[in-house]
C-alpha cells in the first residue's frame, strides 16, 4: 500500500523498539467486495492507501510491509495515544464500501532479520483484530491502561469483557474505542467456536498466586459435575472461581458466571441465571424450564457465586440442572456446602504466608503508595501483618490500603487492639470470621466521622447504586451534597466501596461482607428506619419518572431503572412490610415499561400477584384509581400466560376507570383490553378499544402509551393481513418510540413495516427492513426481535427467489429454537417457506408440521397462516385431501393478505382436483380481498390460476392476458413463482401457445403485460369489456403512471412519491421511464409543464 520498506533503505534502526503499540487492520469481506462492487473498489482502495499514509505521517507511525498481506496492514507507534488517534482517523475516513476491523495492542517486540517485527505482541494484536467487526476498533487491556487518560477529543472506551484469543494461553480484556462519529453498536465479538466467558467480574488488581488451587479445582471439574468452593467471607472464593472459569472455559465450550449476592428472593434464582444466559421470559414456561431447555444439550460451565443465603433454592436448582443437562458442569462458591448428591466441596485455603500473602500485600500497597517496596528490612513486619490477618485476601487488601497514611508498625499495633473488640459474640464462632470482622471493624474505626456516617448509610442500598442516589438518600444536613462525592471517593480509595465503570457513569457497590457490617452499624446508630423511608421515597420517585415518557431523558430513566432493579425490589419489599400497599402497587405499575421491554414479564407478574392474588387481595383497601391501574397492568402482563384471565382483570380495570373519570387511567385500561383482544379475539374486537385509547392518549400527551398503542395496532394489522393500516400505525409508532428512546417498540414497528412492504409486494424494501432489524436486534441481544425478523427476511428472500439466502436466514432463525416453542415455530416456518420456494417438498412438509406444532402450542392465533404453507406442501406431494383440510380451516379464520394467500392456494387445490367452479370462486374472492386490503404479493399466483381456468374453458385470449399480466407483475415487484408450481405453469403456457399460435399468444400476452396491478385485478374481476390501450400518448398511461405524473407536477421528489404510493424509489423511477417513452419527453421539467398545461 505504498509504505516504505525500511529494510530496503537501510534505516532499520528507525523502527520503534522495546515497548510499542501495534495497530493491525483488515478490510472486512474484501473478496466479497471485489465480487459485489468491482466498480467501486479501485477508488476505495486508493482512498484507503491515502488514509493510511496520512495517519502514519500525522501520528508518527511506521507502516510495516508484510509479504502477502493483501487486504490487511500493520502500523507501529512509539506512543499508544498516537495509535488510538490513528485508528479513530481511519474509521472516520470516507472508505465506503470498505469497512476496517482494527486491533490495537501494546507490548514488547523483537526484530526479525527481514526488518519487520515478530513475537507474541504481533500475534496477540492479530488475534485481537480478528475479534472485531467491520467499522469496529478494539483495544487490549494493556493498550487501554496506556491511553485511558489520553483519548482523542470526544472519544471513550467501552469494556466488552474478557475473551480467549485463538491459540494463545491467556485471555484478554477487550475494550472498544467509541466516538460520536462512529457506529458504537455491534454484534457480539467474533470469538472462535463461541468459547466466551460471560459475566466474569473484571478485576483491576493483579491476581496473585493460587497456582496449586487452580490446578486442583481444574482436576475436580474434569472428574465431577458439581464442585463447591467453600470458605469464610473474604478468603477469595469469587476471585478463584473467576480465574478458573477463564482458564478452563474452552474445555467446556464456554462459561457463564452468575453473581447471586444481590438476590434476596429464593424464587429469583432461575431468573438470575436466565438473565446471565441472555434468556427472556418465555410464554407458558417458568424461568427454570427456560434455563434447562437452553442448556439441555450444551457443554458449558456455569459458575454460581455467593450461594450461602439462598442455599435451599440453589440446591433445588442444581439438582434440576444436573438431571436435565448432562453436559453442564457447575462450580459454586458458598460459605457452606450445598449438600446435593454428587457434590464435591473444596475448602479454599488462605494465601500461603511464605509468598502469596506477602506478595499480595506488596502489590496492593503499591496501588496506594507507588513507591512502596518489599525489602529485607520490612519483610518481617509485613509477614506479621499477614499472619495476624490469617492470610485472608480481603483483610490483606484492607490493611495494605492503610499504607498511604500509616507505617507498617502502626498497622500491626492497630490490628492488635481491634481484635479484642469482637470476642465473645455469636459472630465470633468461627476464627476466620473473627479475623475478617476485626479487620473490617478496625478499618471502620480508622475512618473520619463523615466517612463513618456515609459508610453505614450505604448499607441501605441493595446491589449497585449511583452518586445521585447516595446524595439523595445518604446525604442530609450533616453531609451537604457537595461533600458526598469527596467522602465516597475516600471510601473507594480505602477499599470499603467498589466502584464500577459503566461507560457513561460510575456505579458503586458494597461487597457482601462490608454490607453486612455497615448494616449492623446503621442499626446501632438508630438510623435504619429513617434511611429506609428515604430509600423508599427516592426509588418510588425514580420509578414514577417512567410514568412521564415525554421526558427528554426517558431512555436514560428506563436504563437506570433496569440497572437499579435490586434497589427497586428492596423498595417494593419495604413498602409491603410497612403495609403501604398503594405505594407498592404504584411501584409495580410505574415499572411496566421495564417489565415489557426488558424481558422481565415474569417478575412483574410476581410483584402484582403478591398483592392482587386471591388471598393477598382479601380485605385489600386501596384507592379505586390505584386498583384499576394495577388490574390493567397485570392484565397486560398476563397476556403471555393466561390471556383470558388477563381480559377479566382488564375489564374490571376499565369499569373502575370509567367511574373514576381519569383520562390517563382510562387510556391505560383501554390499551390493555385492546391488546388482550388481539390475542383472544379478532381485530374488530380490539379496534374500538384502541380507537378510544388513542384519542385519550393524544389528549393527555401520553407519548409512551401512544407509542405502545400504535405498535399494538401495527402488530394487529400485520396479524390481520392489512399492510396499509400496518404501515400507517407503524410509521407513527416508530417515530414516536425513537423520540422517547423506546427501542423495543421501535423494533416492533420496523418489523411491522417489513411485513407491510412484503404484503404490498415491495420485496426489496421488505428484505432491507428485516435485515436492518436483525442487525440491530443482534447488537442489542434482543432475541425475540431477531427471531421474528429472521423469519420475515426468509419470507422476503424466498418470494424473491433467493432460495439459498432464504435457507440461510431460516437456519439462523432456528438457532434460537431452544429458547421455546414460539422461537422454534418461527424458525421452522421460515425453513418450510424456503423449502417450498426451492422445491424441496420433504423438508417443507417436515418443517411445516414442526412449525404448526410449536406455534399452535405457544400462540395459537399466529399459527393459523402456517396452515396455508402446509397445504401447499401437501398439494406439491399430491395429497389433495390433506391439502384441502389444511386450507379450509385457514380460509375460515384468516383475513386480509393471509386470506388472499389461503384462497389462492385453495384455488390451486381445486384446479388439481378438477373442481373448476370452486377454483374460480376462490380466485375471484382472492382478487377482491387483495384489492380491498392493498396486499398484492399473491396477485400473480391468483392471475395464473385464472389463466389456467380460462384456458381450460377455451377463453384463450383472456388466459393469455392473465398470464401476461401475472408475468409483468412478477417482474415489477420481484416476486418469483415457487419451484413447486413451475412445472404446471410451463405446461399450461405451452398448451395455450400451441392452441393460439405464437403471434396471437404473444399479442394477447403483451396486452395483459401492459396492465397495472389495479387494472389487471379489475379486468380479471369483470371478465369482459376488454379495451386495448394505445401504445403512446396520454391515453396510454396506466392509472399508477397518471398518479406519478400528478405527484411530479405537485413538485414531489421520487422519494416522496414512493412514500405516498407505498412503493419503492426504484419503482417510481421505472414508472417515470415508461411515461417519458409513451409521451416522448426527456426531462422531468417537460413532464411537469405538459401536465400543468393539460390540467
Amino acid at each position: 500500500m505504498g509504505a516504505t520498506e525500511w529494510s530496503d533503505v537501510g534505516v532499520r534502526d528507525l523502527l520503534p523498539q522495546g515497548t510499542v503499540t501495534v495497530l493491525l487492520a483488515e478490510v472486512e469481506r474484501s473478496t466479497w467486495l471485489w465480487e459485489a462492487h468491482p466498480e467501486h473498489m479501485d477508488a476505495a482502495v486508493a482512498r484507503l492507501a491515502k488514509a493510511v499514509s496520512d495517519v502514519v505521517t500525522v501520528h508518527d507511525g511506521v507502516q510495516l510491509v508484510e509479504p502477502g498481506a493483501g487486504d490487511s496492514f500493520v502500523v507501529v507507534f512509539a506512543r499508544a495515544s498516537d495509535a488510538v488517534a490513528a485508528a479513530l482517523d481511519l474509521q472516520r475516513a470516507p472508505l465506503a464500501p470498505i469497512r476496517l476491523r482494527i486491533g490495537v495492542h501494546a507490548g514488547e517486540v523483537r526484530m526479525r532479520d527481514d526488518g519487520n517485527y515478530a513475537g507474541p505482541t504481533i500475534n496477540r494484536a492479530a488475534r485481537l483484530r480478528d475479534l472485531a467487526h467491520g467499522g469496529q476498533t478494539v483495544l487490549s487491556g494493556a493498550a487501554e491502561r496506556l491511553v485511558i487518560d489520553q483519548l482523542p477529543d470526544g472519544a471513550w472506551l467501552t469494556e466488552l469483557g474478557t475473551y480467549p484469543l485463538r491459540d494463545l494461553p491467556r485471555p484478554e480484556l477487550v475494550v472498544q474505542l467509541c466516538h460520536p462519529d462512529l457506529r458504537v453498536e455491534f454484534p457480539p465479538l467474533r470469538v472462535a467456536d463461541n468459547v466466551v466467558v460471560h459475566g466474569i467480574p473484571v478485576h483491576l488488581t493483579k491476581f496473585v498466586g493460587r497456582g496449586a488451587q487452580i490446578s486442583e479445582v481444574h482436576q475436580l471439574l474434569a472428574e465431577n459435575r458439581v464442585v463447591t468452593l467453600i470458605g469464610p467471607g473474604g478468603v477469595g472464593k469469587t476471585r478463584l472461581a473467576a480465574q478458573v472459569a477463564v482458564q478452563v472455559a474452552g474445555e467446556f465450550g464456554g462459561a457463564w458466571f452468575v453473581d447471586l449476592a444481590p438476590i434476596s428472593d429464593p424464587d429469583l434464582v432461575p431468573s438470575a441465571v436466565a438473565r446471565m444466559l441472555g434468556l427472556h421470559d418465555q410464554p407458558g414456561h417458568s424461568n427454570l424450564d427456560t434455563v434447562l431447555r437452553f442448556l439441555g444439550a450444551r457443554r458449558a460451565l456455569v459458575v454460581l457465586d455467593n450461594c450461602e443465603h439462598l442455599i435451599d433454592a440453589i440446591a433445588a436448582f442444581v439438582v434440576a440442572l444436573v438431571e436435565a443437562c448432562p453436559d453442564v458442569t457447575l462450580l459454586a462458591t458458598s460459605r457452606e456446602p450445598i449438600r446435593v448428591a454428587g457434590e464435591v466441596s473444596y475448602q479454599v485455603p488462605p494465601l500461603s504466608l511464605s509468598d502469596e500473602a506477602i506478595q499480595m500485600f506488596g502489590f496492593r500497597a503499591r496501588r496506594v503508595r507507588p513507591g512502596f517496596r518489599l525489602t529485607d528490612d520490612n519483610r518481617g513486619v509485613v509477614t506479621e501483618i499477614c499472619r495476624r490477618l490469617d492470610c485472608l485476601p480481603l483483610a490483606i487488601e484492607l490493611a495494605a490500603a492503610r499504607v498511604r497514611t500509616m507505617s507498617l508498625a502502626e498497622i500491626v499495633d492497630g490490628l492488635g487492639s481491634r481484635f479484642q473488640l469482637l470476642t465473645g459474640g455469636a459472630r465470633t464462632a468461627a476464627l476466620r470470621q473473627q479475623t475478617l470482622w476485626a479487620s473490617v471493624d478496625w478499618s471502620y474505626a480508622l475512618l473520619t466521622e463523615p466517612e463513618r456516617v456515609l459508610f453505614r448509610r450505604l448499607a441501605v442500598f441493595a446491589g449497585c447504586f449511583f452518586l445521585d442516589d447516595v446524595r439523595a438518600i445518604a446525604g442530609g444536613d450533616d453531609m451537604p451534597r457537595h461533600q458526598v462525592l469527596d467522602e465516597l471517593t475516600l471510601l473507594v480509595e480505602k477499599s470499603l466501596v467498589v466502584a464500577n465503570d459503566r461507560g457513561d457513569r460510575s456505579s458503586y457497590q458494597l461487597l457482601e461482607t462490608m454490607h453486612r457490617y455497615a448494616l449492623e452499624k446503621l442499626e446501632e446508630a438508630g438510623e435504619a428506619e429513617a434511611l429506609r423511608a428515604r430509600h423508599l421515597d427516592h426509588y418510588a420517585a425514580l420509578a414514577a419518572r417512567l410514568d412521564h415518557p415525554g421526558r427528554t431523558d426517558y431512555a436514560q430513566c428506563l436504563h437506570q431503572a433496569e440497572a437499579e432493579i435490586d434497589n427497586l425490589r428492596a423498595a417494593f419489599e419495604w413498602s409491603r412490610e410497612n403495609s403501604d400497599i398503594e405505594l407498592a402497587l404504584a411501584l409495580a405499575c410505574s415499572l411496566l415499561p421495564v417489565w415489557m421491554t426488558r424481558g422481565r414479564i415474569r417478575e412483574g407478574r410476581a410483584w402484582f400477584d403478591s398483592i392482587l392474588g386471591a388471598e393477598a387481595a382479601h380485605d385489600l383497601e386501596v384507592a379505586a384509581g390505584v386498583r384499576a391501574r394495577a388490574l390493567a397492568d397485570k392484565g397486560l402482563l398476563d397476556i403471555f400466560v393466561d390471556a383470558s384471565a388477563g381480559m377479566d382483570q382488564a375489564q374490571q380495570a376499565l369499569a373502575i376507570a370509567r367511574e373514576v373519570g381519569d383520562p390517563a387511567l382510562l387510556s391505560r385500561a383501554l390499551t390493555a383490553c385492546g391488546l388482550i383482544a388481539v390475542a383472544v379475539a379478532r381485530a374488530e374486537v380490539a379496534a374500538p378499544y384502541f380507537a378510544e385509547a388513542i384519542e385519550l392518549a393524544r389528549a393527555v400527551d401520553d407519548r409512551w402509551r401512544l407509542a405502545q398503542i400504535l405498535t399494538y395496532q401495527a402488530i394487529d394489522a400485520v396479524v390481520a393481513g392489512y399492510p396499509i393500516a400496518a404501515r400507517t400505525a407503524a410509521e407513527e409508532g416508530c417515530e414516536l418510540a425513537n423520540a422517547i428512546g423506546d427501542q423495543s417498540d421501535a423494533l416492533w414497528c420496523r418489523w411491522c413495516l417489513g411485513y407491510a412492504h412484503l404484503m404490498r409486494g415491495d420485496l426489496v424494501e421488505a428484505a432491507a427492513q428485516f435485515g436492518e432489524v436483525v442487525e440491530e436486534a443482534e447488537a442489542a441481544q434482543e432475541v425475540l426481535h431477531k427471531g421474528n425478523s429472521l423469519q420475515g427476511l426468509a419470507f422476503a428472500l424466498a418470494f424473491r427467489g433467493e432460495v439459498s439466502a432464504a435457507r440461510a436466514a431460516a437456519d439462523a432463525a432456528l438457532e434460537a429454537a431452544e429458547q421455546g416453542e414460539y422461537f422454534a415455530g418461527m424458525g421452522h416456518s421460515a425453513l418450510a417457506t424456503a423449502a417450498l420456494a426451492a422445491g424441496d417438498i420433504e423438508t417443507a412438509q417436515d418443517a411445516g408440521e414442526a412449525a404448526w406444532q410449536n406455534l399452535s402450542s405457544a400462540l395459537p392465533q399466529s399459527a393459523v397462516p402456517q396452515r396455508v404453507f402446509n397445504a401447499q406442501a401437501a398439494l406439491a406431494s399430491g395429497d389433495l385431501i390433506a391439502a384441502r383440510d389444511w386450507c379450509d380451516d385457514a380460509v375460515r379464520s384468516l383475513t386480509g393478505r393471509h386470506l388472499v394467500f389461503a384462497l389462492a392456494t385453495r384455488a390451486r387445490i381445486s384446479i388439481a382436483g378438477g373442481k373448476r367452479e370452486e377454483a374460480e370462486r376462490d380466485a375471484n374472492d382472492a382478487l377482491a380481498c387483495a384489492a380491498d386490503s392493498g396486499a398484492y404479493v399473491d396477485v400473480p399466483d391468483v392471475l395464473e390460476c385464472l389463466a389456467v381456468l380460462a384456458s381450460d374453458a377455451g377463453n384463450h385470449q383472456e388466459a393469455a392476458r392473465h398470464f401476461g399480466a401475472a408475468e409483468a407483475m412478477r417482474q415489477r415487484i420481484g416476486v418469483v413463482r415457487f419451484v413447486i408450481h413451475q412445472a404446471g405453469y410451463e405446461a399450461s403456457v405451452a398448451a395455450l401457445r400451441d392452441a393460439m399460435g405464437e403471434v396471437d399468444f404473444g399479442a394477447a400476452r403483451d396486452e395483459g403485460a401492459a396492465l397495472s396491478i389495479e387494472e389487471a385485478i379489475a379486468y380479471a374481476r369483470r371478465g369482459h369489456g376488454w379495451r386495448k390501450r394505445p401504445a403512446t400518448g396520454w391515453e396510454s398511461l396506466t392509472p399508477t403512471e397518471i398518479d406519478v405524473v400528478r405527484l411530479v407536477s405537485e413538485g414531489l421528489s421520487n422519494k416522496d412519491i414512493a412514500t405516498r404510493l407505498f412503493v419503492s424509489h426504484r419503482t417510481v423511477q421505472t414508472h417515470l421511464t415508461h411515461v417519458y417513452t409513451k409521451l416522448g419527453f426527456t426531462s422531468r421539467v417537460q413532464l411537469a409543464q405538459a401536465a400543468a398545461n393539460r390540467a
